[in-house]
């Protein structure tokens, strides 16, 4: 669990729950959670930039769709997660992580 104050004005967070990394951004009004490490090299999206809507990978420059965790490119999704925000800006993250119908879509479904 983390605050809308903790992602503060890098508007980014890394944080665990239960031994899970996950990244935290914010962009556009939402908040949006994917898993830390890259699908391509294991390589920290925490560390990487929001750019267009997008999470940039530090390792390769893999551009990830904030909304659905899909990389056009490579044709692969990075694991997301949904969040909510309370009114109190408590964000809370459900760790099953959202299924996307197949990649190259962009579309997600809840599992």
């Amino acid at each position: 669990m983390a605050t809308m104050k903790d992602l503060g004005r890098r508007r980014k967070l890394r944080v665990e729950i239960d031994g899970l990394a996950v990244a935290l951004f914010q962009a556009d009004g939402g908040v949006y959670a994917f898993a830390d490490l890259c699908v391509h090299q294991d390589r920290s999206l925490f560390k990487g930039t929001l750019l267009h809507g997008k999470v940039i990978c530090p390792g390769h420059q893999w551009q990830f769709d904030l909304e659905t965790g899909y990389e056009a490119d490579q044709d692969l999704c990075q694991p997301t997660y949904p969040v909510r925000v309370d009114d109190d800006g408590t964000v809370y993250i459900d760790t099953m992580p959202t299924r996307h119908a197949e990649a190259g879509t962009g579309e997600g479904a809840r599992a």
